[in-house]
């Protein structure tokens, strides 16, 4: 089980419209769309380093090596759902990353994943560069674990 989280333990937050087609037959958010909404907030998170970098997704970046979720309650359709997202760890070359979704700051779900910084040329991870860790450095309200 995992720890319980709130809004405030996140310095970036990501807000997302339930879709209709988001629904399963049971009438809630089927859970395999909480993936996609960690996956908004990741690329949102490192939006500005990949914007500001040419090299990002063609030279390097991270790829997602895993991915896990606990599903606190049932998200129903319409919703805001704010996706609050941090990196909770920064290794040698992989990150952990945590994200909280919640609606009306009520928690429905917690997600886990870890990155693993890549070289796409040479197809192999490489050390995490000291930019993107200073990056996250700044934009974190919990410093990361390192």
């Amino acid at each position: 089980m995992s720890k319980t989280v709130s809004p405030q333990d996140f310095a970036f937050v990501f807000r997302l419209p339930t879709r209709w087609s988001d629904l399963d037959m049971l009438g809630h958010v089927n859970n395999s769309r909480f993936f996609s909404f960690d996956e908004s907030a990741r690329l949102e998170y490192f939006g500005e380093l990949m914007r500001d970098d040419p090299t990002f997704w063609k030279q390097r970046g991270f790829i997602l090596a895993r991915i896990e979720c606990d599903f606190l309650a049932q998200l129903h359709h319409p919703a805001q759902v704010d996706v609050g997202f941090r990196i909770a760890r920064i290794g040698r070359s992989s990150m952990d990353t945590l994200a909280g979704m919640f609606v009306d700051a009520k928690p429905v779900a917690t997600s886990r994943g870890v990155l693993v910084w890549y070289d796409y040329e040479q197809q192999k991870p490489q050390p995490v560069p000291d930019d993107v860790r200073a990056l996250i450095r700044e934009r974190e309200r919990i410093a990361p674990e390192e």
